[in-house]
C-alpha cells in the first residue's frame, strides 16, 4: 500500500508557494517540504485540516492511494511486472 501526497499539485492549482502555505498552516518549511515531497511517514489530522482550509480543498485532493506494484524482474519492464499472471 502506498499513499501518495499530491500537495505540490494542489499548491500549483491554488498558486501558493511553500513559504506562504507554511505560514498559513503554522508548519516549518522543512516539515511542509517533507510532506510535499512524499517523504512523510504520517500526517496529523490537525495539519491536514489546516492545509485543506488554506488550499480550499478536500483531503482526497491531497492524498491518493496507489496500489504497490512488484518490482520488475531483470529484463522486464514495469508494465510487464504489473500485469496479472
Amino acid at each position: 500500500m502506498s499513499i501518495v501526497v499530491n500537495l505540490d499539485v494542489m499548491m500549483a492549482k491554488r498558486k501558493k508557494g511553500l513559504t506562504e502555505l507554511a505560514g498559513e498552516v503554522d508548519l516549518t518549511l522543512a516539515n511542509l517540504s517533507i510532506l510535499k515531497n512524499n517523504k512523510a511517514k504520517a500526517v496529523r489530522f490537525t495539519t491536514l485540516d489546516a492545509i485543506c482550509k488554506a488550499l480550499d480543498c478536500q483531503p482526497g485532493d491531497i492524498l491518493e492511494y496507489v496500489e504497490d506494484v512488484d518490482p520488475p524482474e531483470p529484463g522486464e519492464t514495469r508494465e510487464e511486472a504489473s500485469k496479472d499472471p
